[in-house]
């Protein structure tokens, strides 16, 4: 956690030692940092990060962790019983294996009479209800949720909130006196200069051992707004360094606002552990069932696919060049768009997470702020800022931006300005008019009109570059650009990862973003691997290393070579319209025909994927492409797109697995040769990093389906975005922290997701995973406490099958029967 910013500095007198002052701030601040786990941290929406919500509980088993978290969020922790029953009459639940599930926790009953013993204590628990709020505890809510909005917002906001430079506890504590909600007396009535000292105060009446708890609850009492400044306050960044606010500073104004409205905040009396309900049993035991049978399934399939691999390598296997190689992210929708890919022609594809191992900070040429494009569990190393291959290119582009930015400024100023606000829309009214019934009744047609546009303007990748081929160091923070052997670092560790032995003429690393109209959640479906952030920068990034002669020079060093032949390309993946723009401006014209025919695969690869997904949303799949375009341009269009919704598996080895195999845009796919690999580095860094993070979007979209109001963000019909930062459902509160209803439901009361735990599986040796486990305590600890599970398809061992248990045990899976062609399909949805 950060230290307090000296604009909130603690100089209260702890009698007048020094020591004892500093010893009294370390306390109060290491029991802050502890209560504050139990909270996650939350991402401004417009930079959207799937997150394990209960990522703090993590460091024990999910039934504990999830009941605990009931105790304090009040969310639940399991699918309802009308879901388990759903996936039990479609055959999603096995029934053999849920009776083994049963059978284990001691249950005999028929599943039916335990779905309505489960359904009976829903309805227990609903009629009971949450207890009824304490009203002076919501003025408290409604008093300090004002102010953060103000203190937090992100440009949004035309009058900003005064003093906000100084720090939020200082902001506050200076307009405090003014705001006529707040009661005169009492510590808000003349706060302290420094938060410990006001939270000493407000503390006093309570024994030290108990101020941990007062401050967890005081935390989950509006888990949204301490969730993103929690991350904030870790993050840093622009915004918090121009207008800091920390744990301490939030506490002391919300506990001096309690004490003026006379809440008590004696912490709940502590039951001896956490209770796990017989209803919650038996919901694990479906719950483990439902995941047991997704997980055999595809086990029996990347099993069958290993042992075949094999034999086709005993015979020759195949030889000879594909026409092109294309790597794509990991991420879920990847895997409908390789297949339709590797469909058109001699087309090799590649999985790697979609920062594309660049842990980079980007700038784009005309862009106001910088932005974090890798994954938010590493750092950003290097500055890399979008710069002109020439001086016309600069000119345009200057021009651009400068009409752009003065019709935008002139027009918000007279859209926001009380003085000429009436004005403005007597003046522009129709014109306004006009768009808005455009986009509302031809919304295909408006798409077709802005992509005309794109094409018409020069665009980004015909005249930028990102500028990487300097490392001067030159302003503050992360230096500019990479050296020679950092760029050979990045290149080699791609191709390591990946297990790559080839190279075809052309290589196309392939980032992806998504496109969507009036959606305040639209960074939620960019990608993750970037921080909710398009990943087409990072393509270009990795494209312009791999071109480099010095890099390639390093690549041959390091064993791998990379035929003269070879050009690197960058691309991006639009997910909502499955239309695959190339950056190919630095392709020589050898090879134009190379680049011609990948193009008009490409475009025939759209055509069957578009299909696929517009069929998922209950649409007609012979319009696909139309449809999906007419989603990303509506404006009132709710679900654009699935997103990542349905993910349930993670598989990691070589293409050949999955390459025969439709996964239905559910798995997440890491390419990967143990054969590579002898060491097994490349095998760490894929389970404690893409691993984790896969998993952490796994829990996001899980509990955002099983508790949508607890964890998720309810309707976007509903939403009122604020301060560019979240959502409300209504005009205030507490931010909503996931995914919306519409990213996750078919309709009112049937998932579209399917709320399973991640299972992951390796083609590797046994013996092997189980030393990076063993090295890796925080990737064990997730396994060892059912936050996902893990198998291991050795083709050492007959391309045997092990699960793990638990403290680096494993278990051999039963001998395999004859894996289905095709796994079960997600249903299909009625348009909504």
């Amino acid at each position: 956690m950060n230290t307090e910013p000296a604009t909130e500095a603690e100089t209260h007198a702890v009698g007048d030692d020094p020591d004892a002052i500093e010893a009294e701030t370390h306390a109060v601040g290491d029991a802050v940092e502890a209560a504050a786990t139990a909270v996650g941290s939350v991402w401004p929406v417009h930079s959207f990060v799937t997150a394990n919500p209960l990522s703090g509980f993590e460091d024990r088993p999910f039934d504990e962790a999830v009941t605990e978290a009931a105790d304090l969020l009040g969310g639940r922790g399991y699918p309802r019983a009308a879901t388990f029953r759903t996936a039990l009459d479609e055959g999603r639940i096995d029934p053999d294996l849920l009776d083994a599930e049963l059978t284990d926790r001691g249950y005999e009953a028929d599943p039916e009479a335990l779905l309505e013993r489960l359904a009976g204590a829903e309805a227990e628990r609903s009629a009971d209800g949450p207890e009824s709020p304490d009203s002076d505890a919501e003025r408290v809510d409604r008093v300090l949720t004002k102010w953060l909005s103000a203190f937090l917002d992100e440009g949004q906001a035309e009058w900003s909130m005064p003093n906000r430079e100084a720090g939020f506890y200082d902001a506050f504590r200076s307009v405090a006196p003014y705001d006529d909600e707040i009661p005169d007396e009492g510590l808000a009535g003349d706060l302290p200069g420094s938060p410990i000292e006001a939270i000493e105060t407000a503390l006093a009446p309570y024994p030290g051992g108990e101020w941990q708890s007062v401050f967890e609850a005081q935390f989950a009492a509006l888990p949204g707004w301490t969730g993103l400044l929690k991350q904030r306050a870790d993050d840093g960044g622009a915004w918090q360094s121009a207008y800091p606010i920390t744990l301490e500073g939030y506490l002391a104004a919300r506990l001096a606002l309690a004490d003026a409205f006379g809440v008590d905040v004696a912490p709940p009396s502590e039951p001896d552990g956490p209770a796990i309900e017989p209803s919650d049993e038996i919901a694990d035991a479906f719950l483990s069932a439902w995941e047991a049978t997704y997980r055999d399934e595809l086990v029996e399939r990347v099993a069958a696919e290993s042992e075949a691999r094999d034999g086709a390598r005993a015979d020759g296997g195949a030889s000879g060049r594909p026409d092109a190689q294309l790597v794509f992210c990991i991420d879920t929708r990847s895997e409908v768009i390789r297949r339709h890919v590797e469909a058109t022609g001699d087309y090799e594809t590649h999985g790697y997470a979609g920062f594309f191992g660049v842990p980079m900070e980007y700038r784009g040429y005309d862009a106001d702020v910088s932005v974090d494009a890798c994954p938010p569990i590493i750092d950003p190393e290097h500055r890399v800022s979008e710069v002109p291959t020439d001086d016309d290119g600069r000119a345009s582009r200057d021009r651009l931006a400068s009409l752009r930015e003065a019709a935008g400024e002139v027009v918000e100023t007279l859209r926001s300005n009380p003085a000429t606000a009436f004005s403005f829309v007597e003046g522009s009214g129709s014109g306004y008019g006009l768009a808005l019934a455009a986009r509302t009744l031809v919304p295909g047609r408006v798409y077709d009109l802005l992509d005309g546009a794109d094409d018409a303007v020069p665009g980004d990748h015909e005249f930028c570059e990102p500028g990487v081929h300097d490392h001067d160091g030159a302003g503050e923070g992360l230096p500019a650009g990479m050296t020679r052997d950092e760029k050979v670092e990045y290149a080699a560790t791609a191709f390591e990862l990946m297990g790559w032995e080839a190279f075809g003429r052309l290589v196309v690393f392939t980032g992806h973003a998504a496109e969507t109209a009036n959606n305040p959640y639209d960074s939620s479906l960019d990608c993750g691997a970037c921080a909710g952030n398009p990943g087409g920068p990072n393509a270009r990034v990795l494209a312009a290393i791999c071109n480099d002669p010095a890099v390639r020079a390093g690549l041959d060093e390091r064993g791998i070579d990379v035929p003269d032949d070879t050009v690197f390309l960058a691309a991006e993946h639009n997910t909502t319209t499955d239309e695959i723009e190339l950056y190919d401006g630095d392709v020589p014209d050898s090879h134009a025909a190379d680049l011609e025919r990948l193009r008009a695969d490409l475009d025939a690869a759209r055509e069957g994927a578009a299909a696929e997904r517009a069929e998922s949303m209950g649409a007609d799949g012979s319009s696909g492409v139309r449809e999906t375009e007419r989603r990303a341009g509506d404006w009132a269009e709710t679900r654009p797109e699935w997103g990542l919704a349905g993910n349930a598996g993670f598989v990691v080895g070589p293409r050949g697995l999955t390459s025969d195999l439709d996964l239905d845009g559910r798995a997440f796919l890491h390419s990967y040769d143990w054969e590579t690999d002898p060491d097994g580095d490349a095998l760490e860094a894929i389970l404690t990093g893409p691993m984790v993070v896969t998993q952490w979007i796994n829990a996001q979209y899980y509990f955002s389906t099983v508790d949508n109001a607890a964890y998720g963000s309810g309707s976007k019909v509903t939403h009122n975005p604020v301060g560019n930062v979240g959502v409300y459902q209504g005009n205030g509160g507490d931010l909503m922290t996931g995914l919306p209803l519409q990213s996750l439901m078919a309709d009112a009361d049937t998932p579209y997701h399917q709320p399973l735990r991640l299972s992951t599986v390796v083609h590797a040796p046994v013996d092997r995973v189980t030393e990076i486990l063993a090295d890796n305590e925080a990737v064990t600890g997730l396994l060892d406490n059912d936050w996902l599970s893990l198998t291991v398809v050795d083709p050492t061992r007959d391309h045997r099958a092990f699960e793990y248990e638990e403290e680096l045990a494993w278990a051999p899976t039963p001998e395999r029967t004859d894996a289905r062609s095709e796994p079960r399909k997600a249903p299909a949805v009625a348009d909504d």
